[in-house]
């Protein structure tokens, strides 16, 4: 079989490191969806060349009740447009926190590793609100 028609066949990798991120996540969505309830905008690849997405951190910033959180692909659309501009990729169970000052709070990781066409993006949404909320980070890369 002729290599043309196996497409891309060299691995790719990362122009430039790219960490985004929404600080102070607390409002809980109860639609179940980024078009009519509060979501929060995580990562934006790039406008040109896309985007690779390694994991997307909850950090959890205090006391919390126990909630999921909720990760969508964004078409590069208006998220409120129509939801037909966002596929839920994926939800996480966090566990309710407690601050102490004499253990750490505990993050939770979701793996993602996906490269996102150029302009896509990631909106989370939790599935309850929350009281001191969550920093969500994602780590990945521009082409």
């Amino acid at each position: 079989m002729s290599s043309s028609l196996l497409g891309n066949n060299v691995p790719i990798f990362s122009r430039l490191g790219d960490i985004q991120w929404a600080s102070t996540v607390t409002v809980g969505n109860t639609a179940t969806n980024p078009v009519t309830g509060t979501s929060y905008l995580a990562f934006t690849a790039d406008g040109t060349a896309g985007g690779y997405v390694q994991r997307i951190r909850f950090r959890p910033l205090g006391n919390n009740p126990s909630t999921v959180a909720r990760v969508w692909i964004n078409n590069g659309s208006s998220v409120t447009g129509a939801t037909a501009n966002n596929v839920l990729w994926d939800e996480v169970s966090i566990a309710a926190s407690t601050a102490a000052q004499t253990s750490a709070l505990a993050n939770t990781e979701l793996p993602l590793n996906f490269a996102l066409p150029a302009s896509y993006r990631l909106y989370v949404t939790l599935g309850t609100g929350v009281t001191a909320g969550y920093d969500v980070s994602v780590i990945g890369g521009k082409y």
